[in-house]
């Protein structure tokens, strides 16, 4: 996001972090300063060398030739602002005409003024006067810087969109007694001392959690469990220090907690940037309330948001603080104890935010997804089978989850056609009318990355396309088909060398049967001739015997 417009494109760049959003603008302002300031510096000079050069009425034209020359370059340079500054919002404002290749060009004017950075608005350049005070200070990110409160809501707005879609909330932390507790030398205890704890703060050993501020004599314990904690808090939260020490204070404690300068970047929130004396408010974060959740061991400083408020134990580790909240007790550095890590506070506390961000997104889920293709309006034609409800099919439900408005028929409210090619009658209506036209495969992608995309990377096949495709697969479907005429001859052929060797198989069998048969016939007859010649003698015999 910027600080001057918001791209509504799908594919426009998103920071973060709203802090972030300044720095291209502060590079230019600076720069245009140091140029500036270095015009103002030569022109004396050049006065000075013309003076010596000429005489009494030289020297007077010749100062005011300086003057107008001065008076020439503050007015160049302002004019230089305000170019660069519409240069740098032109492209967020241009307007494409639907029946001309023409361009119009819309620039945002002031005022209102979205905000100051060192007394010049830094949309139109011009310097802030008694009726631009309202708003809010946010030195913090850069000095000298100054929101109104529209923009303050734009850019809330753009970050709760980038959040939520990284599934995070924001957190704000405390630092004294919540996250750490700090004590100034000499309010060190006679037993501290003896014990020898300044020795102990200057050892450096890993992973140590006593530390010495030697440019503000003080020492610093960090609460068990806090690098851990701010690590796995990162992942969920997007997080602030907020504190009511000092500036210098605060920026050296951030050192001890994120020496890599991970979780909280420019987010150091000091007394100096808040609005209201002696109480913190969330009118200087750059984060939206409604997801903004605060650790701190001290409620009153939280009038306005004690619905957001999450009370912490205090942490009293050396003597001052348990002498400051009026414990007689002995500190937890003069018995050398200190919190357990693994169910201390912090680690208590940590549980409890896992399962408020896991509360929190189950329901957001489905409003981030209804935000993806949000005032879109799609028709689709010839994606769906016939004789089927067009509201039942999975591309349909999909494009609703996302946000889009479906129907069946087009009119000049439809945004989108979504077809396979241009052969029919609503692909071409989309055509003719400048419609979105585009493939299926939009909808799914936009599903799979929670992000609308260009429409021109999903285009739509015309049909000569899909003609010389089909001209290309028919000479594959002709060799195919040959191919296959062949196979089937040669399977043909091979049944019937099949069916004939089952046939020759069948009469040799036959063969073996009629020869066995023969065979038999012999044997048969053989008998029959010895039967007969048997029945001869018998024959004879019996004569003989008659006689």
């Amino acid at each position: 996001m910027s600080l001057a417009t918001e791209s509504p494109s799908p594919s426009s760049p998103s920071s973060s972090s709203g802090s972030d959003d300044f720095a291209a603008l502060l590079d230019a302002e600076l720069e245009l300063t140091s140029a500036a300031d270095s015009a103002s510096a030569g022109d004396p000079s050049a006065a000075t060398d013309d003076d010596e050069e000429g005489g009494d009425e030289e020297e007077e034209e010749e100062d005011v030739v300086v003057v107008v020359e001065q008076e020439d370059a503050i007015v160049e340079q302002s004019s230089t602002k305000r170019r660069r500054v519409e240069d740098q919002h032109r492209h967020q404002a241009v307007v494409m005409k639907s029946d001309e290749d023409t361009v119009d060009v819309k620039i945002d004017e002031c005022p209102p003024h979205p905000g100051f950075f060192g007394g010049l608005c830094y949309r139109c350049g011009k310097r802030q006067d008694e009726e631009d005070v309202p708003g809010v200070a946010f030195g913090y990110i850069h000095k000298g810087l100054r929101l109104g409160t529209t923009e303050i809501d734009r850019l809330r707005g753009a970050d709760l969109k980038n959040l939520l879609r990284e599934r995070k909330l924001v957190l704000i932390l405390d630092l004294d007694h919540t996250l750490i507790n700090s004590t100034k030398l000499f309010d060190l205890s006679a037993a501290e001392n003896e014990l020898g704890i300044q020795s102990a703060a200057k050892e450096v050993v890993p992973d140590r959690s006593l530390f010495t501020l030697e440019t503000m004599q003080m020492l610093t314990k960090l609460r068990p469990f806090v690098r851990r904690f701010l690590k796995e808090a990162s992942d969920m939260f997007e997080m602030y220090i907020y504190t009511m020490g000092d500036k210098a204070y605060a920026i050296e404690i951030a050192k001890l907690l994120d020496p890599d300068n991970v979780y909280f970047g420019s987010k150091v929130i000091s007394n100096s940037d808040c609005t209201q004396r002696h109480q913190k408010g969330l009118d200087v974060v750059l984060g939206d309330e409604s997801v903004a959740v605060i650790l701190d061991d001290t409620e009153y400083v939280w009038q306005k948001h004690k619905e957001n408020l999450i009370l912490m134990e205090r942490y009293h580790y050396f003597a001052s603080s348990c002498r400051q909240f009026g414990f007689g007790a002995r500190s937890l550095s003069e018995t050398m104890q200190d919190e357990r890590e693994n169910d201390g506070a912090l680690a208590t506390i940590l549980d409890v935010l896992e399962r408020i961000h896991t509360i929190f997104f189950d329901p957001v889920i489905k409003r981030v997804r209804q935000e993806v293709l949000q005032g879109c309006k799609l028709v689709f034609t010839r994606v769906f089978p016939l004789h089927q409800r067009p509201q039942d099919q999975m591309l349909w439900k999909m494009a609703e989850q996302l946000g889009a408005v479906c129907c069946t028929d087009v009119d000049s409210t439809v945004t989108h056609v979504v077809a396979l090619d241009l052969g029919t009658e609503k692909a071409r209506w989309a055509v003719s009318n400048k419609k979105f036209l585009v493939h299926p495969r939009w909808i799914e992608a936009a599903n799979f990355r929670w992000q609308r995309q260009q429409e021109e990377d999903f285009p739509v096949a015309r049909p000569k396309e899909k003609g010389k495709e089909n001209a290309a697969d028919a000479p594959i479907s002709k060799e195919n088909g040959d191919k296959n005429a062949a196979d089937a001859a040669n399977a043909k052929k091979g049944n019937e060398n099949v069916a004939d060797a089952g046939s020759t198989k069948e009469g040799s069998k036959e063969n073996a049967d009629d020869a066995a048969n023969s065979e038999e016939g012999s044997k048969e007859n053989a008998d029959d001739a010895a039967n007969a010649e048997k029945s001869k003698y018998d024959g004879a015999a019996s004569g003989a015997t008659g006689s």
